[in-house]
């Protein structure tokens, strides 16, 4: 049996151990376009079509990638909370796939996980009731062994859960003027510009770095923004990579919300971390008029030597001053609300994200040995059930590197980050936390997940969760 030490040195030293990330240099960016927007506020009603397309990212040719309703990614949805609204899932791929509602609070049977597999032909019609607060969410394939690679060809995209008080707020909400999306992403592509998937042992134990940025599905783009407040709604749908993100100047990044919705008031940073599977959104102030730069740290918490490296960039900002800025204050009150649970009677349960060390890890095979609780996923096994309307505090806890943990059908309040207080951009309503040493969550369970549907547990490093690094609960 080999140790830790022994195990980490050799596999850190394998040619394809580190992957840094660039993006793509063009003499002229092109200007980045939004996500077509979906609004079914109005309707009640919308259709997704996945299907297959050709892109080429790189002008290297390109090669086939998926898409909803588009050849790569699928437009942004805009549900209206207080009403059900219906929807439509066509699967016309030539596999199984899934349509995960990620951030919605919804019952189990509907929440697209493993569970709801879309056979090729076939169309899948959930009614979606929406009750929770507005929030900025998103929805991806997540068919159980098949997610990192249905996810990398481009079955996903963002949710917005909308209420009506945006104006109200005093936010901007102009899409695509000063309301921007942004869907991050790292990928590899081959010499032809294709999508290159190819797997190797650390991908699968440590999570697939891409050496190319994408930014809602382009590459080397720019976005133009009005000299006034611009609201940006991150959402990191990237496999593994976790993006330390600030801007190159030192400009301030105003907190308005998080995965589960609005904070109380904004909270400015200098910096924030977003992890797969995280939504923020932030405000920043162009009024100077003065273009600006959004760069992300080399990729934290990996192992296997692939931590570190230099800062890249992420998105250059240039402001037009030809258009009129519509917001130009940060707003005082936000109208959401601090988690503020008790959990002093809550039952505590305790998760350790498990990577095998040994000689097993070092075969294809190693990606069935990912667990929880030493327990890799199995479709077939409830690992515990709960009442609704209970709480609970959890308690996880990963040793090697950093986990985003995510829960299906909730939200929680983050109690604490390796026993201190949560950071700023953690005080807020989560769905997704950044793992990195232990987390502590206080999380109530309302929504009902039966044992033939239930919620998943698991790691957001998507090869993590593939690989079996993940669990189900009902609700009853």
């Amino acid at each position: 049996m080999l140790d830790r030490r022994h195990v980490l040195a050799g596999l850190s030293s394998l040619p394809f151990a580190a992957r840094p990330l660039a993006t793509f240099a063009q003499a002229a960016p092109k200007r980045l376009a939004m996500p077509p927007l979906l609004d079914a506020t109005q309707s009640g009603r919308f259709s997704l079509d996945a299907q297959r397309g050709q892109t080429d990212f790189i002008g290297a040719g390109g090669g086939e990638t998926w898409g909803f309703n588009q050849a790569y990614l699928g437009p942004t949805l805009r549900l209206a909370t207080g009403q059900a609204t219906g929807a439509q899932v066509r699967n016309g791929l030539p596999e199984d796939i899934s349509v995960h509602w990620h951030g919605l609070l919804i019952p189990g049977e509907i929440d697209g996980g493993p569970h709801q597999a879309i056979a090729p032909g076939a169309t899948w019609s959930p009614e979606i009731p929406l009750t929770q607060p507005a929030a900025t969410a998103w929805y991806h394939s997540h068919v159980h062994g098949a997610t990192g690679r249905q996810v990398q060809m481009g079955l996903a995209g963002v949710l917005q859960i909308a209420d009506g008080q945006d104006d109200a707020r005093g936010l901007p909400s102009g899409y695509g003027v000063d309301d921007l999306t942004l869907v991050i992403q790292d990928r590899r592509f081959d010499r032809g510009g294709r999508i290159d998937y190819s797997t190797t042992t650390v991908d699968r134990m440590s999570g697939f770095l891409g050496d190319t940025l994408v930014l809602n599905g382009q590459v080397g783009a720019e976005a133009v923004v009005p000299p006034g407040l611009v609201r940006l709604r991150l959402l990191n749908g990237s496999n593994a990579r976790i993006y330390p993100l600030s801007f190159a100047d030192g400009r301030d990044m105003h907190l308005i919300a998080t995965d589960s919705g609005y904070l109380d008031r904004p909270v400015a940073l200098g910096s924030l971390t977003i992890a797969p599977g995280e939504r923020c959104e932030i405000l920043v102030d162009f009024s100077s008029g003065k273009d600006a730069r959004l760069i992300s740290a080399g990729n934290p918490g990996q192992m296997m030597g692939r931590g570190g490296g230099n800062d890249f960039s992420v998105l250059p900002f240039r402001v037009d001053a030809t258009q009129k800025p519509r917001i130009t204050q940060i707003p005082t009150d936000l109208g959401g609300s601090r988690p503020d649970g008790d959990a002093s009677t809550a039952t505590t349960r305790q998760f350790t994200l498990d990577i095998p060390m040994g000689m097993g890890m070092m075969s294809r095979r190693a990606g069935t040995q990912l667990s929880i609780n030493g327990d890799a996923f199995d479709m077939n096994r409830i690992n515990f059930a709960l009442q609704r309307g209970t709480q609970e505090r959890w308690r996880i806890s990963a040793g090697m590197m950093m986990h985003p943990f995510h829960i299906h059908g909730v939200s929680f309040q983050i109690l604490s980050q390796n026993g201190r207080t949560p950071t700023a951009q953690d005080t807020g309503w989560k769905d997704t936390v950044l793992v990195n040493g232990s987390a502590e969550l206080l999380v109530r369970f309302d929504q009902p997940a039966t044992p033939s549907s239930p919620f998943m547990y698991h790691c957001h490093i998507l090869e993590h969760e593939d690989g079996g690094m993940m669990g189900q609960f009902a609700v009853t």
